[in-house]
């Protein structure tokens, strides 16, 4: 996972409070990042080990500048792995997700961004990767199959057939348009199988994006 270990882990972490956006260890998360606070938090980070924390703040997804709503107990951190800056001043990343991490407590704000003290401890396990048994496949693809039906999905199976389920399971995670309690549920699942487990329950349950938000095909 980007080649970090438990020992790189920081004390303090500045956090990103984004409503519905979901980051998993070893998934991806690009963010087009505006907000002068935001754009001090990335340029704070590139000048350091390049972490940011993702975090969904209990409200509505557009939160005001001088907003600091609660936040959920968990995170995910991830690394920059690419940094683009446009000519109108955003920042296009991607990040990397390595682990997650409870709040321990909030710090005070720097240069107008949240940070966290971090504990890491409960989530150690994310730097280890699950065998493949752990994991439901079949059953999987089978709730797969089901929820793109019922929602007019398309899907590119060859890739799904090539994708170890560890994987899949982040990859699906991520797109598939759940909310954001949902979402949260995901992250807080003990160790991936169970993830894997509550991912075939909510596509089980076929709640779906109106199609105008929906995409016609995952791959």
């Amino acid at each position: 996972m980007a080649s970090l270990t438990p020992a790189d882990l920081p004390n303090i972490l500045p956090v990103f409070p984004l409503q519905g956006a979901l980051l998993l260890p070893g998934g991806q998360l690009p963010l087009n990042i505006f907000e002068p606070r935001y754009r001090a938090m990335i340029e704070d980070a590139m000048g350091g080990a390049r972490l940011v924390g993702m975090i969904q703040p209990r409200v509505k997804e557009r939160i005001a500048a001088d907003d600091a709503p609660a936040l959920y107990a968990t995170g995910c951190v991830g690394k920059i792995t690419s940094f683009t800056e446009t000519s109108d001043g955003r920042y296009l990343i991607n990040l990397t997700g390595i682990c997650r991490f409870a709040v321990a407590r909030e710090l005070p704000p720097l240069r107008g961004y949240r940070r966290v003290e971090p504990d890491w401890a409960p989530y150690l396990g994310d730097f280890e990767a699950p065998p493949e048994s752990a994991f439901d496949r079949p059953g999987l693809i089978a709730a797969l199959k089901s929820y793109l039906a019922r929602n007019e999905f398309g899907a590119d199976w060859k890739a799904v057939e090539g994708t170890g389920t560890a994987d899949l399971v982040v990859l699906l995670a991520a797109m598939c348009p759940f909310d954001a309690i949902e979402k949260q549920a995901l992250l807080e699942a003990p160790d991936a199988a169970e993830r894997g487990r509550v991912l075939i329950s909510l596509l089980a349950m076929g709640r779906g994006a109106d199609k105008g938000e929906r995409p016609s095909r995952m791959n």
